[in-house]
């Protein structure tokens, strides 16, 4: 049967500002796929990335260029020769797989050979970069869910941290310098981690400047992220991490982030799920992931003034699955 693709970008105002240590974001700016065949659409996201060189416009370029593969039948397997891994990929191979599901009257779960379907999932609740107090206050609203994400850069780790235990004692903490931190701050910095104990460190060194973490005995659990995108990274990276993140937008889709889900478990890894700042529609895919995940980081479309109908909800730090038909069988 004949298939049609369209790639388009849209735009999702956030309810407040996200910072990090490389800026501060007011939208998600995604790339929607969507893949029809015999009476069926699949859908897929992206979320174009400055950080890897990606754009709306550059991914849709991208996307262009394998159209007419796509539209004669390439499959996802097909797809990761086609296309490079990077968010592109991500919305074409997630399209997919929900276009597959669809046409086979399946659903992610059975697909994967799941034991049960996909439940609520405790999902991190991020406190974004601001100044201490800012950060305490933020903190303060989340002392009940079970686990925090705290985004921090150089200006003062160690009182941003300090103000968010203060305020919230309770939940387990990921910490998220995004790459800002140098080796000195790794190791000076270890101890204070340990005292407000801390549970993850999630790439705090340059992915380019990773390698001083070889033969690094962390007290804290270290996880990469800019530095693992697909399975074959896990040959050079450094023996200092013990947790990849996956996100679907580095891996170039849920093909490739199982198979590296995988590699990695299969190299005593721990796996964690992340996603970007983006819709519902981003996160359906990753929910067969975070489903045996030791860390889950999927609260992007909390973020959002408003989402797509029928996608995720919170409730206290849970993210529950979006409503039946909304992606894969969901």
């Amino acid at each position: 049967m004949p298939r049609t693709l369209t790639a388009l970008g849209e735009n999702f105002p956030l309810a407040t500002p996200f910072r990090i240590s490389r800026g501060v974001k007011t939208a998600a700016d995604v790339v929607t796929v969507t893949i029809a065949e015999g009476g069926r659409v699949g859908r897929g996201e992206c979320v174009p990335y400055p950080r890897y060189g990606e754009s709306v416009d550059s991914s849709i370029a991208e996307i262009e260029t394998v159209r007419d593969a796509l539209e004669q039948g390439a499959s996802r397997r097909e797809l990761l020769d086609l296309l490079p891994a990077g968010a592109a990929r991500n919305a074409v191979d997630c399209a997919l797989w929900d276009l597959e599901l669809k046409l086979a009257g399946s659903d992610i779960a059975i697909a994967l050979g799941l034991a049960k379907p996909l439940g609520p999932i405790a999902t991190a609740m991020t406190v974004g970069l601001d100044t201490p107090d800012a950060m305490g206050l933020a903190a303060a609203a989340l002392a009940d869910v079970p686990l925090i994400k705290v985004k921090v850069d150089r200006t003062d780790p160690a009182a941003q941290l300090r103000a968010v235990r203060a305020a919230a004692p309770s939940p387990r903490m990921i910490v998220d310098p995004n790459e800002s931190w140098t080796m000195a701050e790794v190791s000076d910095l270890q101890g204070l981690m340990q005292q407000l104990r801390i549970d993850l460190l999630e790439q705090p060194l340059p992915a380019h400047e990773d390698g001083d973490l070889n033969g690094f005995a962390s007290a804290i659990l270290i996880a990469a992220d800019e530095s693992i995108h697909v399975a074959s990274d896990l040959d050079s990276l450094p023996d200092g991490y013990g947790v990849v993140n996956i996100k679907l937008d580095k891996a170039g889709g849920l093909t490739a982030a199982l198979d590296l889900a995988q590699a990695a478990r299969a190299r005593g890894l721990g796996v964690m799920t992340g996603c970007m700042i983006c819709s519902s529609l981003s996160i359906a895919p990753a929910w067969a992931i975070a489903a045996d995940s030791a860390f889950v980081d999927l609260d992007g479309p909390l973020w959002l003034s408003a989402d797509r109908d029928g996608g995720v909800t919170g409730d206290r730090g849970h993210l529950l699955p979006p409503q039946p038909g909304f992606w894969g069988g969901l």
